[in-house]
């Protein structure tokens, strides 16, 4: 039985609450993270980790706190308490550990990443860009992964995740003109075909909501279905879609997890919507918002797309 964990504010106070309290976590009740878009309740979802994962990221605080290392320490912190759902306390250690690190361009992103997730864009816009002036002038660097791929090798690295996610909030914000500029800046430091299918995605996406259908559709050139990936099948399927060399009707597949249905989902929406299908992409927009899956990228997108978009 699927449990859904979106249900209607019945308060008004406390969407007036988040939207004017100025601290980094709106005063909310214990168990509710946040206030969706369209004014519903976000609770937590208590989440148990693999052990396999929990494991690794102990040893990686405890690796770090060996090292006296504690703004990475504080990282892999507040990176579990988001694995485990708790995405305000995560922001808290964050926004701690800024006050004693604040030029480590490391917690700017992840706090941006939390400020996300949380809908607050317009703190996780100031986060991203205040990362990027930290990283102005240095070299990139690879950022581990929690739990490790198929091939036990990181595909994203510290910049291009800072610019791949300063574009998303703009795009959910409806900029996209500085969509456009971030993930054109995320190409140039998207150095495996995994980081480009995941810019591209997004990237194709803004240049479409900016009418710049031709520059969009040259993009999507180097798109090809034997590109040798590690993750981001998702994407790259879709990709696909957008350029008309794969079946939509095969996407989804009963070993597809929760959070591919839900990139599925937007992506799909996405699709009949530039084709003009509006109403289907509303409806599929709409399945994608009551799963109640509220974190991943794909619910934010079509939560975003329901209020916005007509």
């Amino acid at each position: 039985m699927r449990i859904k964990y979106i249900v209607p504010v019945l308060f008004i106070a406390v969407v007036a609450a988040c939207q004017s309290n100025t601290s980094n976590t709106p005063e909310l009740p214990e168990n509710v993270q946040a206030i969706s878009l369209l004014g519903d309740t976000l609770y937590t979802v208590p989440t148990q980790l693999p052990e396999k994962l929990e494991s690794r990221i102990d040893s990686l605080i405890d690796l770090a706190m060996d090292h006296d290392d504690f703004a990475t320490t504080l990282i892999w912190q507040a990176r579990k308490k988001g694995y485990q759902g708790e995405y305000r306390k995560s922001l808290e250690t964050l926004s701690a550990a800024i006050s004693d690190y604040p030029a480590d361009a490391r917690l700017y992103r992840h706090r941006g990443h939390r400020y996300l997730t949380l809908r607050q864009f317009d703190r996780a816009i100031a986060d991203f860009e205040k990362a990027v002036t930290l990283i102005e002038g240095t070299e990139d660097i690879i950022e581990p992964d929690g739990l490790p791929n198929a091939l036990n090798m990181p595909t994203s690295t510290l910049q291009s995740n800072i610019w791949y996610h300063l574009g998303l909030a703009y795009y959910l914000k409806q900029d996209y003109k500085n969509a456009q500029n971030a993930y054109e800046n995320c190409l140039n430091v998207s150095l495996n075909n995994d980081l480009k299918v995941a810019t591209i995605y997004w990237y194709y996406m803004t240049l479409r909501k900016l009418g710049k259908d031709e520059l969009a559709g040259t993009v999507l050139d180097t798109i090809t279905p034997d590109l040798e990936l590690i993750e981001n099948e998702s994407y790259h399927k879709l990709l696909l879609v957008f350029k008309g060399d794969f079946d939509s009707k095969s996407l989804l597949t009963e070993e597809d997890d929760a959070l591919d249905i839900v990139t599925y989902g937007y992506g799909l929406g996405f699709w009949h919507f530039i084709n003009g299908r509006t109403e289907r992409a509303h409806e599929i927009w709409q399945e994608v918002y009551d799963s109640g899956n509220w974190a991943p990228f794909g619910f934010l997108a079509s939560e975003a797309e329901l209020v916005y978009s007509d």
